[in-house]
C-alpha cells in the first residue's frame, strides 16, 4: 500500500548563521495560536538522488533516502502547485522500493539514477497548537550543511533556512495569516522550492557570486523586461512557435501524468487519454506545419496508448451509464436482478485494469514512445508553412477542420435513422473533437474567437457524444437481455432500458439540425477572420 500524504509548506530564508534556532520569531497569541511547543532538535541525513543529467530536478521532483526523525525511510515528492507537493513513502532499505521506481520511470526511462547531493540538516522543531492543543502546524529552522556528490564530490556549502509547513487538513489560508509576522522577524520568502534546488544553485559548475534568490529591483525589473519580451514574441510568433509549444504543452502532461495514473489518482487516467487525442489531433490539423511522414508513426503510437487507457475506463463509463438509467426506473417496473446481471456482465470484462496498465506504463513500447517524443521536441520536423505568421497559417488550418465537419454532417442529416446514420454520426464526432482541439490550440495566438468557437465545437461534440453513447450502451443491453434470457431472468426491465436509449438517441437527432444551424452561423466563421 501506498503511503501517500499532501505537503504545504512555505521555506524562508534567513541570514542568520548562528544556531537553528536564529530567526525564528515568537508567534503565540497570534492567528490562533494558544500555545507554541518546543519539539527539540533531530538531526536528518538524507541522500539525494537524480539522474547525470538531473532529469527529476528539472521537473521539481525530489528522491531522497533519509535517516533521523519520524519519517526515515524514502521520499518521492512530486509537486502540485506552489507551496504544494505529494509525498510518497516508504521503509527504509538500502535499494529503492520499485514502487517508487516506477512513478520516476516516466522520467528517468533508461537513465540511471545516482546519488546526487548529501544534506545534513539539524532542525529545531516547534509545534504550534491551538486553544483545543490541536496541530496547525510546524514551525522548524533547519542548519543546513550540502555536498555535492555527481558528478564528483564538492566542497560543503551551509545555510540556514525556515519552514512552516501546515497540519494534515489545515487551511492554506493559516499560512498567508503567518507570513506578515515572519518577515517582520527578518525573513523572506525563498525563490528556490527545495533544499535540493539550492543545494544544487550553490554548488553548480556555473555557480556565480553571491547567495542565490536575492531579490533587488535589477532582477525584479529584469523579469519584468522578460514577460513584455515574451508578451511580444508570443504576438510575432510564427507557426512553428505556437503549434510546438502546444505539442510541448501536451507531451509534458503526458509524462507529468504517469505517476497519477500508477497511484490511481481520480481523473487521471482520462486525462492522460485526452493528452494523447490532443497531441495526435494537432498532428493532423496542423500538417502544414509538422510533416506527417514523421509524425503519422508517433500518432499510430499514441492512438494505441490512447486505446490502452481507454479499456477499462469506457467499461467503468457504460456501467455506469446503464446504472444511471436503471436508478430511474420505478421499482415496481424492476423485474428481476437487474442491477446483479449488469455488475456480472461488467466484471466479466474487466482486463485486471491496474496491474495491466502499470504493466504497458512500464514496457519498452510506451518508454520508447516518450524518447521519440522528446526526441521531436529535440529535432522538431517543420515544413515550409512553420515559418510563416502563426495566425496566417493556424486559422486556415481550424476552418480547414470546421470544413471537414459540415462536409460529413450534411449527408448525415439528410439520412434515415438506423445503423448507417449512427456510424456516419459517430465519424462526425470525431471530427468536432478534431476542430475543438484546432481550435483551443490556437487559442494563444487567436484569443477569444478561437476560445469561443471551440466552445461551439464541444457543444457538438457533446451532442454526437452522447447520441454515440446510447448506440454503444444499446448494445451492452442487447447482450445483457441475452444473458438474463438464457439464465431464465426477466429480460422485461432491460428491454425498458433499451427502449429509453433508442429515444435518447432520437431526441439527440432531432436536436442536431437546430445546434448545426447555430453554430454554422456566418459569424461564428468570421470571428476567426483577420
Amino acid at each position: 500500500m501506498v503511503d501517500m500524504m499532501r505537503e504545504i509548506e512555505r521555506k524562508y530564508e534567513t541570514t542568520d548563521d548562528g544556531a537553528p534556532s536564529g530567526g525564528l520569531p515568537e508567534l503565540a497569541g497570534v492567528a490562533g495560536i494558544a500555545q507554541v511547543r518546543d519539539e527539540g532538535v533531530v538531526t536528518l541525513d538524507a541522500t539525494y538522488y537524480d539522474t547525470p543529467g538531473q532529469r527529476l530536478a528539472a521537473d521539481g521532483i525530489t528522491l531522497r533516502r533519509r535517516t533521523g526523525g519520524g519519517d526515515a525511510g524514502w521520499h518521492l515528492k512530486l509537486p502540485v502547485g506552489p507551496d504544494v507537493r505529494d509525498e510518497i513513502r516508504a521503509p527504509l532499505a538500502d535499494a529503492l522500493p520499485a514502487h517508487l521506481a516506477g512513478l520516476v520511470r516516466s522520467r528517468v526511462r533508461g537513465h540511471g539514477l545516482v546519488p546526487l547531493v548529501h544534506l545534513l540538516s539539524e532542525r529545531n522543531v516547534r509545534h504550534l497548537l491551538d486553544g483545543d492543543g490541536t496541530l496547525l502546524a510546524e514551525l522548524s529552522a533547519d542548519r543546513v550543511t550540502a555536498r555535492r556528490l555527481a558528478p564528483a564530490p564538492g566542497d560543503p556549502v551551509s545555510w540556514t533556512e525556515v519552514e512552516v509547513e501546515l497540519a494534515e487538513g489545515g487551511d492554506p489560508a493559516f499560512l498567508d495569516t503567518l507570513e506578515p509576522h515572519l518577515t517582520d522577524a527578518g525573513l523572506r520568502r525563498a525563490d528556490l522550492p527545495s533544499k535540493l534546488a539550492r543545494a544544487l544553485a550553490e554548488t553548480g559548475p556555473h555557480r556565480e557570486g553571491g547567495k542565490p534568490g536575492k531579490r533587488d529591483k535589477k532582477s525584479g525589473q529584469k523579469k519584468m523586461g522578460q514577460k513584455k519580451a515574451g508578451k511580444k514574441a508570443a504576438a510575432e510568433a510564427t507557426a512553428g512557435d505556437a503549434i510546438l509549444d502546444y505539442v510541448r504543452r501536451q507531451i509534458t502532461a503526458i509524462v507529468t501524468l504517469d505517476p497519477a495514473v500508477r497511484l490511481d489518482t481520480p481523473d487521471s487516467v482520462h486525462r492522460m487519454r485526452v493528452a494523447t487525442r490532443r497531441l495526435r489531433s494537432a498532428f493532423r490539423s496542423y500538417r502544414k506545419v509538422l510533416d506527417r511522414a514523421v509524425t503519422d508513426p508517433i500518432g499510430a503510437e499514441l492512438k494505441w496508448l490512447a486505446a490502452e487507457l481507454g479499456i477499462d475506463r469506457d467499461r467503468e463509463v457504460l456501467t455506469a451509464r446503464i446504472a444511471e438509467r436503471l436508478s430511474e426506473v420505478p421499482v415496481e417496473l424492476r423485474l428481476g436482478p437487474v442491477a446483479a446481471r449488469l455488475e456480472i456482465w461488467s466484471h466479466a470484462r474487466r482486463t485486471g485494469s491496474r496491474d495491466r496498465l502499470t504493466g504497458v506504463l512500464d514496457g519498452e513500447r510506451y518508454l520508447a514512445l516518450l524518447d521519440t517524443l522528446d526526441a521531436l521536441l529535440a529535432d522538431p520536423p517543420l515544413r515550409p508553412a512553420a515559418a510563416r505568421p502563426a495566425a496566417e497559417v493556424i486559422r486556415k488550418a481550424v476552418l480547414r477542420d470546421y470544413e471537414r465537419l459540415a462536409d460529413r454532417l450534411g449527408p448525415a442529416l439528410d439520412a434515415p435513422s438506423g445503423p448507417d446514420r449512427d456510424v456516419v454520426l459517430h465519424t462526425a464526432r470525431k471530427d468536432a473533437k478534431r476542430a475543438r482541439y484546432a481550435a483551443e490550440a490556437a487559442r494563444p495566438v487567436l484569443g477569444p474567437p478561437a476560445k469561443a468557437f471551440a466552445g461551439l465545437m464541444t457543444e457538438v461534440q457533446e451532442l454526437l457524444g452522447d447520441h454515440q453513447d446510447s448506440v454503444v450502451a444499446r448494445e451492452a443491453l442487447r447482450e445483457l437481455a441475452i444473458q438474463a434470457h438464457a439464465a431464465g431472468e426477466s429480460t422485461f426491465t432491460v428491454g425498458l432500458l433499451y427502449g429509453r436509449e433508442e429515444a435518447r438517441a432520437a431526441a439527440r437527432e432531432r436536436e442536431l439540425p437546430g445546434l448545426w444551424a447555430e453554430v454554422s452561423r456566418p459569424e461564428h466563421r468570421a470571428a476567426l477572420e483577420p
